[in-house]
């Protein structure tokens, strides 16, 4: 599967929009044969899931919700798509990094009538590291309506951090010192709110400290997503207080360490373009 050229795919307006809202959405980037790929890959990971793999079931006793993490780890077709689709080139040249190392990656799959929202949050509170060149390229596996699409603040990655919250019961974690996310959802009206529908061979890319969230999906179709993060040029290894979830084990790096190990490997650079 030979990835696209990405001097005819990417507008150039891409980048500026990403700097500023934090959010961009790009089209038409992955061929359908990467697609296809990798929706046989997650039936494989929803049928075998990980240590750490979490189902919630709506309240209606309908739907499901699926995450799972850290998949390019133990499964070869998802380090295959790391290692080898346009995903690490997109997150390089909006972040303007000269090199990007894979960080995580985070399954989730919304089925038909699941009322369950992820809640408004940032990403990089939960992860153990710092720097603005931290993103994730996530990556729709069917049809996503904008009314079941993911939310984001525009220009709220220039906010301050809070505290992250768990997807099972929205409870804050544990010792981090952080304040909590505002109500965003009690004053929607207050906040400049993006959402986007997208299609197969889309994609969203979004820096870290976007504060977003998701609605349900009461509708009648699957929400099959995969959401690659990358880090660049100024990406350190951060030692958090309290709790954190990404990563699950210790890489054996020091606090301020760049990211270069075998766990967070350097996927793509510029040097080899």
């Amino acid at each position: 599967m030979a990835a696209p050229a990405l001097s005819s795919l990417l507008p150039e307006a891409a980048r500026s929009t990403y700097e500023r809202d934090g959010v961009v959405p790009v089209r038409n980037v992955f061929d359908c044969s990467w697609v296809d790929f990798m929706r046989e890959a997650v039936e494989h990971a929803m049928a075998e899931p990980g240590p750490f793999a979490e189902q919630f079931d709506s309240n209606n006793g309908q739907g499901r919700f699926f995450i799972d993490v850290e998949l390019a780890l133990r499964l070869p077709a998802f380090e295959r798509f790391v290692r080898e689709s346009p995903a690490a080139e997109i997150a390089a040249r909006l972040m303007g990094a000269s090199r990007v190392n894979y960080f995580d990656d985070h399954l989730l799959v919304k089925e038909p009538g699941t009322a369950s929202r992820s809640p408004w949050h940032q990403d990089q509170p939960y992860w153990a590291v710092s720097g603005r060149q931290v993103c994730s390229v996530w990556l729709p596996l069917d049809p996503v309506p904008e009314d079941v699409s993911v939310e984001f603040v525009r220009g709220s990655h220039r906010w301050e951090a809070f505290t992250p919250l768990h997807f099972r019961d929205d409870a804050p974690y544990e010792g981090t010192g952080l304040p909590p996310v505002p109500d965003i959802e009690t004053h929607r009206e207050q906040y400049d709110i993006a959402r986007f529908a997208l299609e197969p061979g889309d994609c969203l890319v979004f820096q870290a400290m976007i504060v977003h969230g998701a609605p349900g999906n009461p509708g009648a179709h699957r929400r099959r997503a995969l959401s690659v993060r990358w880090a660049g040029d100024d990406a350190r290894y951060c030692v958090r207080p309290g709790e954190g979830s990404v990563p699950t084990e210790n890489p054996g790096l020091a606090d301020g360490d760049v990211l270069d190990c075998e766990r967070f490997p350097v996927v793509w650079s510029a040097r080899r373009d």
